[in-house]
C-alpha cells in the first residue's frame, strides 16, 4: 500500500513537473513571437532609413559637410535626454548580468542618432544600434510582463538576437551571437529556444518586408590541405593582429582627444572637421567618393572582387576611431567587416589564395576578434557565402579568437574562460 502511494506521489510530482515546463515553454514561444515581429518591423525600418540616407548622402556629397557639426547635435540631444555617460552596448550587456535598468528612451535615441550618423558620413556601422534597440525592447518587455531575473536576462539576449537578424539578414548568427557575447568561453542556453524562435521571427517579416537579403559567392575554392591551411592562417594571424589594432585605435583615440578637448562639444567639431578633410582627400586621392563613411559596403564588395587599395582597413580604422571619439553613434562591428574584408584582399596575392576566399575568411576573423564570438563569426560566414570553405572559415576564426587575447570592443565583456592555458579569467575582466 506504501509503495503504491509512494509511486502515486512520484507520478504526481513528475506530472506536475512536466506541466510546469510545458507551460514554460509555452510562454517563451509566445513571448519569442511578439518580441520578434516587434524588432522585425523595427530592424527592417531602421534599415530602410539607413539605406535611405546613405543612398541620398553619396547623391548629394556637399551633405558630408554636416561632419563637423552633426555629432553636436546628436551630443546635445543625448545631453536634454540624460543620457550623457556613455553606455550604448555595454549598458546592454550589464544589465543582463546585473539587473541595470535599461530605459526606453534608448530606442528612439539610438535609432535616430544612428540614422543621422549615416547622413552625415560618419565611419561607423549599424549593430550597435541593433544590440541596443533589441536590449531595450527585451528589456522593457520584460517589465510590462512582469519578469524578472533569469527570464528579464532572456528577453534582453532574445531581443539583442532579434534585432541583429532583422537587421543583418543573419538569423543563425543573430541568434547565436546574443547568446555568446555577454560572457566569453560561456553560453545562456536557457536562452537558446527563444533567441532562436525570435531571430527565425524577426527574418521573416523583414523579409515579408522586402528587407533585401545580402550572399556572397565566393567561386572556387581551392582543396584544403596542409599548404593551404598554412596559407589561411596567415589571414587568422594578420587578422587577429588588426582586431587588436583597431580595437587599440578606437580606445587611443577616444582617450587622448578627451584629454586634450575637455568640451565634447568642441571636439565633436575638432575631430568631425579632421573627418570631412580626410573624407575630401580620399574621395580627390582614389576618385570613387565617401568609399570610408558610413558602413563601407561597396568597399566590401570591392574587396570580394579582389579591387580594394591594399591600404584601405587602415584607412577605416582611422575613420571609425575618429567618428566614435566625435560622438557619432552607430557600431563598429559592420566597420570590422570592411577592415576584415580588405585585409583579406589585401594579403591575398602575398599567400597565393583567391581574393574572395582570404576576404570573406577576413571579415569573420576580424568580427571574431573584436568580440570574442568565435561560433557567431563562423556561422556569420556561413550564412553569408555558404559551407564550402567552412575549413578554411574554422581556420581562419579559430587562430584570430587566439591572436586577438583578452582585447575587446565591450568592456563590460567577461571572460569566463581563459584562451590560454595557466591564464586566470578573473585578471581579465571573468567572475
Amino acid at each position: 500500500m506504501k509503495t503504491i502511494q509512494n509511486q502515486l506521489m512520484l507520478y504526481k510530482s513528475r506530472s506536475k513537473l512536466a506541466l510546469h515546463r510545458t507551460l514554460s515553454t509555452l510562454k517563451w514561444i509566445i513571448l519569442s513571437l511578439i518580441e520578434g515581429a516587434i524588432l522585425g518591423v523595427l530592424g527592417t525600418a531602421f534599415y530602410y532609413c539607413v539605406t535611405f540616407v546613405t543612398g541620398l548622402r553619396q547623391s548629394h556629397i556637399e551633405i558630408t559637410y554636416l561632419l563637423p557639426v552633426g555629432s553636436l547635435l546628436i551630443l546635445y540631444v543625448y545631453h536634454l535626454t540624460k543620457r550623457d555617460t556613455p553606455g550604448g552596448t555595454n549598458l546592454v550587456l550589464s544589465s543582463i548580468r546585473e539587473d541595470k535598468d535599461v530605459p526606453l528612451r534608448m530606442t528612439p535615441l539610438i535609432f535616430f542618432s544612428t540614422v543621422f550618423s549615416h547622413l552625415c558620413g560618419a565611419s561607423v556601422g549599424r549593430e550597435g544600434a541593433a544590440l541596443q534597440l533589441g536590449g531595450s525592447i527585451g528589456a522593457n518587455m520584460a517589465k510590462f510582463f512582469h519578469q524578472r531575473g533569469g527570464d528579464r536576462k532572456i528577453m534582453i539576449i532574445t531581443g539583442m538576437g532579434a534585432a541583429f537578424s532583422a537587421l543583418l539578414g543573419t538569423p543563425l548568427t543573430g541568434a547565436v551571437f546574443a547568446l555568446e557575447i555577454t560572457s566569453v568561453g560561456v553560453m545562456y542556453y536557457p536562452a537558446l529556444l527563444p533567441s532562436v524562435i525570435a531571430a527565425l521571427t524577426a527574418h521573416q517579416v523583414a523579409l515579408l518586408l522586402h528587407q533585401p537579403v545580402v550572399r556572397y559567392s565566393i567561386g572556387e575554392i581551392p582543396d584544403f590541405g596542409f599548404l593551404t591551411g598554412l596559407q589561411i592562417g596567415v589571414v587568422g594571424i594578420v587578422s587577429g593582429a588588426v582586431a587588436i589594432l583597431f580595437i587599440l585605435s578606437l580606445r587611443l583615440v577616444e582617450k587622448e582627444s578627451g584629454h586634450c578637448l575637455h568640451n565634447k562639444y568642441i571636439r565633436g567639431l575638432i575631430l568631425g572637421t579632421i573627418l570631412l578633410g580626410l573624407t575630401l582627400l580620399t574621395n580627390l586621392l582614389e576618385g570613387t567618393p565617401q568609399q570610408y563613411n558610413g558602413a563601407g559596403i561597396d568597399m566590401i564588395n570591392l574587396a570580394i572582387r579582389g579591387n580594394s587599395p591594399w591600404y584601405a582597413f587602415l584607412v577605416k580604422i582611422l575613420f571609425t576611431a575618429l567618428s566614435i571619439a566625435a560622438g557619432y553613434k552607430g557600431g563598429e562591428i559592420v566597420p570590422s567587416f570592411f577592415i576584415g574584408a580588405t585585409l583579406g584582399c589585401a594579403i591575398a596575392p602575398l599567400i597565393g589564395l583567391s581574393p574572395a576566399l582570404c576576404a570573406a575568411a577576413g571579415m569573420g576573423a576580424v568580427f571574431c576578434g573584436v568580440t570574442n564570438c568565435p561560433m557567431a563569426g563562423l556561422l556569420f560566414l556561413f550564412e553569408l557565402f555558404g559551407f564550402e570553405a567552412m575549413p578554411y572559415f574554422l581556420l581562419a576564426i579559430a587562430i584570430s579568437y587566439v591572436v586577438s587575447s583578452y582585447v575587446t570592443l565591450y568592456k563590460t565583456q567577461h571572460f569566463h574562460f581563459a584562451k590560454f592555458k595557466g591564464d586566470d579569467p578573473l585578471q581579465h575582466g571573468g567572475k
